[in-house]
């Protein structure tokens, strides 16, 4: 019987232990979740003030008006590169108008002088052609004066309009009538009644003709 005891209370001291061991097990299971919480808890951010919110706010608020400043003035930039190249363009075309209006007025500063000279030589050459035999000498100092006239009107840039025989062009010529020809075909001209000139490449006075029908 006192075996039979003792071996009964050999089992109870040892589930006794078990026990123990096991609450010291669940003790410290519980103490290892209960500093994770802590842990959690000190990691955990801390709440945002109402100030710090109005500081946040202020401070996107303030990027967002630089980049919208920043992109104006980019826009600005582009437009005054744009006009700046306009105003470019523009002024070297009105530096190219000067210069050829400058070149225009040295061109053709002799203008009138040279249109009053020609009358000077539609005398001299209607003198000419009535000259007779006779008159030689006078028809040869006549004739001198013309050529050097006309040679000194060709120096300036003076050209004589070539029309007899040509097609009618009414950029150089001025038909003042119509006739039938047996020598020329139709469109040309058949006579020149008063020759036409060309100064520094522009008309100034355009060949009076007549023209076969």
């Amino acid at each position: 019987m006192n075996k039979g005891k003792r071996g009964d209370h050999l089992d109870d001291v040892l589930n006794q232990k078990d026990e123990k061991e096991d609450m010291k097990k669940d003790t410290k299971e519980d103490m290892k979740e209960d500093l994770k919480d802590n842990m959690k808890e000190k990691v955990k951010e801390p709440e945002e003030t109402e100030e710090e919110k109005a500081d946040r706010f202020k401070k996107a608020k303030h990027k967002e008006v630089k980049q919208k400043e920043e992109e104006a003035q980019k826009t600005e930039e582009e437009a005054i590169g744009i006009k700046y190249l306009r105003l470019m363009a523009d002024f070297q075309n009105y530096k190219r108008r000067v210069e050829k209006e400058k070149s225009d007025i040295y061109a053709f500063a002799n203008e009138k002088i040279v249109l009053e000279l020609l009358d000077v030589i539609d005398n001299f050459e209607r003198a000419l052609s009535h000259q007779g035999e006779e008159e030689n000498v006078i028809s040869e100092g006549m004739n001198m004066i013309y050529k050097q006239l006309k040679a000194v009107l060709e120096k300036s840039g003076l050209q004589e309009i070539e029309a007899l025989g040509q097609e009618f062009d009414p950029n150089l010529h001025n038909a003042v009538m119509m006739e039938d020809s047996e020598e020329y075909e139709p469109g040309k001209v058949t006579l020149v009644m008063q020759k036409g000139y060309i100064l520094n490449k522009k008309v100034i006075r355009h060949t009076m003709v007549r023209v076969a029908k």
